[in-house]
């Protein structure tokens, strides 16, 4: 694992906002009435991934906001195949970040100063928190 203190917002993305999004999917789909199988095949997880998703053995240090989480119970509505859980995962992504909870979840992870722009990517986003 990588350092804390030189942790990417990608590695945030995949060692903590991937699997919380698995996580709170597969929560979704089980209120569904979706059966465990199905969940792991749809998310390309194994069951027992799944079985600890439920359990909040795995993935249980992130906690998205109501909205994000209005989001996911959306998008584990749409999730019928691989396909469209790569897509409707993107999307989630796409928000999160346009929402600040991956910059969130990496200052909270990483030690850095109070005022980190790392993940802002365009300049005019940058001169929006300066």
């Amino acid at each position: 694992m990588a350092s804390l203190k030189l942790m990417q917002p990608q590695e945030v993305e995949v060692l903590y906002i991937l699997p919380a999004l698995r996580r709170e999917i597969t929560i979704e789909m089980k209120k569904l009435g979706i059966e465990q199988k199905e969940i792991a095949n749809r998310l390309c997880v194994t069951e027992a991934a799944v079985s600890q998703y439920l359990k909040s053995k795995r993935a249980s240090k992130v906690k998205f906001s109501k909205t994000a989480l209005s989001l996911i119970k959306t998008s584990a509505k749409k999730i019928k195949d691989r396909r469209m859980m790569l897509k409707e995962t993107q999307d989630l992504l796409k928000i999160l970040k346009k929402q600040g909870s991956i910059c969130k979840v990496h200052k909270e992870l990483a030690d850095l100063p109070k005022q980190c722009l790392v993940c802002f990517t365009s300049e005019k986003e940058i001169c929006k928190h300066q």
